[in-house]
C-alpha cells in the first residue's frame, strides 16, 4: 500500500511537472511573426529568386530591390538579417502560401489588384512600376508603342504582358513566347526578336546585370500602372506595422538608395516613392 502511495505521488508530481512545460512551451510558440515582436527564433518572407534586380537567389545569398526592402521591413519588426528565413514565391503560389501560413509576408514583384486583395491584405504601395519594353541599345525604330506593329515582341510563357500590347497598343505585333526572361534577353541581343516585355522594373534589373550593361535600354512607354505592394495574410495586423517601416525606409533616404543600387545601372527613370494606400490605376 505504502509503495502505491509514493508511486501515485510520484505520478501527479509528474503530471504537473509535464503541464508546466507544456504551458511554457505555448508561451513562447505565440510569439510569432505575426506579433512583429521579433521574439522569435525567424522570420519566413517569400520573394522571388529569379528576378535580377527585384530578388533572385546566388552563390553568395539573395539580392534585388525587394530583398532590400523586405530586409528593411525585417528589421524594423524586430528580426535581424541572419533570423530571415527566405522562401521562394513564384507568382502563381503566392496566395496560398499567405493563407496556409508558409510565410509571414511576401515582397515578390507582387502587383496590388481586386482579385488578388479579395484573397489577401496588401502593405504599401512600395514601388510603381510599369509595363515598358527592353529594346537593344542601338535600335532607334522603337520609339513609341505603336512601333511594336510588325516587330517580334517576346514576353515568357504565361505571361499577358505581351497579349496586353497587342491588343491595345500594336495590333500587329508578333507575339513570341520564351521560357525565361533570359530567352528572350538572349533573342533581343541577337536579333532574333525585337522587344522583350514585362513591368519595368523587372527589365531593369536584368538590363542592370554586369553581362548585359550598355546593350539594353528601356523604351520608357508607361503601358500599365503596376502598385508593388507586400502581401500578407488576411486581417493579419503586419500589414499595419509595415506600412510604418515603409514609411520610414522613404523618409530615411533608405529606400532611395535601395533603388539607385539595383536599377541604377539600367538608366531606370524611377516613380517617386508612392504614398502609402496610394493605388494609381
Amino acid at each position: 500500500m505504502k509503495l502505491r502511495k509514493v508511486t501515485a505521488a510520484s505520478a501527479a508530481v509528474l503530471a504537473l511537472a509535464l503541464a508546466a512545460t507544456a504551458c511554457g512551451s505555448d508561451d513562447k510558440d505565440s510569439d510569432s511573426a505575426d506579433t512583429g515582436s521579433g521574439g522569435s527564433k525567424k522570420i519566413t518572407i517569400g520573394i522571388k529568386f529569379d528576378q535580377p534586380g527585384i530578388g533572385q537567389k546566388t552563390p553568395q545569398g539573395y539580392e534585388g530591390f525587394d530583398v532590400d526592402v523586405a530586409t528593411y521591413v525585417a528589421k524594423q519588426l524586430g528580426y535581424s538579417a541572419n533570423q530571415i528565413q527566405w522562401k521562394e514565391a513564384k507568382s502563381a503560389d503566392r496566395e496560398t502560401m499567405l493563407q496556409r501560413g508558409d510565410v509571414d509576408f511576401i515582397a515578390a514583384s507582387y502587383s496590388i489588384n481586386d482579385e488578388r486583395a479579395a484573397k489577401v491584405d496588401f502593405a504599401g504601395p512600395y514601388l510603381l512600376a510599369h509595363q515598358d519594353v527592353l529594346i537593344r541599345a542601338d535600335d532607334n525604330s522603337i520609339k513609341a508603342p505603336k512601333d511594336l506593329n510588325d516587330k517580334k515582341l517576346c514576353s515568357v510563357t504565361g505571361s499577358t504582358s505581351a497579349q496586353n500590347v497587342k491588343d491595345k497598343l500594336a495590333p500587329k505585333a508578333q507575339l513570341q513566347e520564351y521560357p525565361t526572361y533570359s530567352a528572350c534577353l538572349t533573342g533581343v541581343q541577337s536579333g532574333q526578336l525585337d522587344a522583350l516585355t514585362t513591368d519595368d522594373s523587372i527589365l531593369a534589373g536584368y538590363a542592370a546585370q554586369a553581362n548585359f550593361k550598355g546593350k539594353f535600354k528601356l523604351g520608357g512607354f508607361k503601358m500599365t500602372n503596376e502598385n508593388y505592394g507586400i502581401g500578407v495574410k488576411k486581417g493579419s495586423d503586419l500589414k499595419a506595422k509595415i506600412d510604418t517601416a515603409l514609411e520610414k525606409m522613404v523618409a530615411d533616404g533608405a529606400w532611395e538608395k535601395a533603388v539607385t543600387a539595383n536599377f541604377g545601372p539600367a538608366n531606370y527613370k524611377n516613380e517617386p516613392a508612392p504614398k502609402i494606400g496610394n493605388i494609381v490605376k
